[in-house]
């Protein structure tokens, strides 16, 4: 059953997706999202979304790209800050977190009426960056991205043994400003089905559920070439205009508006009644790790996976994001 997908071909009035990008540009500088290995126990040395990393270094991802682990990352290091959390942490993002007709989208994806706007970021990629096929990073009861790897939520969700506990989060991918590609690539009929694309046009938009359907984002640029960036650049706007990536106070590359790809997000908690949200909020019901662990485990036997003692904790990370986080296969190149 394809998974629902809602388009918005004119999100906000003209004068309020300028606004948008006014708003960016004011902001100012934005870092880049880099992953640090982990140094828990659980996935030591592992990235925060190992899954997607190796995925794109095995296949080359949607364009079959093979380079090294390093250039790959940086290829997939996008720049990106927060505009809301829960409340607005800029002014002027208000009509956006509030957006009524994203709202509405929510409820009907999930048949959940309550909605509950939470977050709005920013990503910024430049050309010749793209973003590598995945699946966001689900919550549960107990257990959200502030405390927890962020691969183990995603094996959560796709091992499908933690349902009762996931709180459904909607996800609005908005556009301003136009690019040069940057196509939003997505895989509504799951793993094994065909990709389509949305064009990254100005004031459009589409809300899904991201955290259970593969998406990425195309090369911006086509075939631009990638300038030489690596993890604690910032991409600063220079007024007119202009944007340039700098290390520090050098400027490596820079670059005029039109050729970058500018998404902001929207992303909802979706709850089924009071009730429900109540459990949330007071951790009525919430999972803990060792009983996550261990039902993965349980799991795991029971197909014939693991005999005797459980594995130590950086192999049964490895083995459970392999179990259960199957990718879409990329296309022949």
């Amino acid at each position: 059953m394809s998974a629902p997908a809602f388009h918005f071909p004119q999100l906000l009035s003209d004068g309020d997706a300028d606004a948008m990008i006014a708003l960016c540009e004011r902001f100012g500088s934005y870092g880049m999202y880099g992953q640090k290995p982990i140094e828990d126990e659980l996935g030591r040395g592992l990235f925060q979304r190992h899954d997607a990393a190796m995925n794109y270094v095995r296949t080359g991802g949607r364009f079959g790209r093979q380079e090294s682990f390093a250039q790959a990352a940086v290829r997939t290091n996008y720049f990106r800050e927060t505009y809301a959390y829960a409340e607005p942490v800029v002014p002027g993002i208000e009509t956006f977190l509030r957006h009524e007709g994203f709202a509405d989208a929510a409820r009907e994806l999930f048949d959940r009426p309550i909605v509950q706007p939470a977050i709005v970021y920013a990503n910024l990629l430049v050309p010749g960056q793209e973003l590598a096929v995945h699946t966001d990073v689900p919550e549960f009861r107990g257990v959200n991205r502030t405390k927890d790897p962020e691969w183990l939520m995603v094996v959560m969700h796709h091992s499908g043994l933690f349902d009762r506990w996931r709180i459904p989060i909607a996800t609005g991918v908005a556009w301003f400003h136009g690019c040069r590609g940057g196509d939003f690539a997505f895989y509504p009929d799951g793993f094994l089905g065909p990709s389509t694309t949305v064009a990254a046009d100005h004031n459009t938009a589409v809300v899904l559920d991201t955290d259970s359907v593969f998406h990425g984002v195309d090369p911006v640029g086509r075939d631009a070439p990638l300038a030489p960036l690596r993890p604690g650049m910032q991409l600063v706007f220079d007024g007119a205009g202009r944007w340039s990536i700098r290390d520090g106070d050098a400027i490596v590359a820079s670059y005029a508006w039109d050729e970058l790809r500018l998404s902001i997000s929207w992303k909802a908690y979706c709850f089924a009644d009071d009730a429900e949200r109540q459990t949330w909020q007071q951790h009525s019901d919430d999972l803990a790790l060792d009983t996550i662990l261990d039902r993965l485990v349980d799991d795991l036997r029971a197909r014939g996976r693991v005999r005797g003692d459980r594995p130590a904790p950086t192999d049964l990370a490895l083995q459970i994001i392999d179990e259960y986080i199957k990718f879409p296969a990329p296309p022949p190149h």
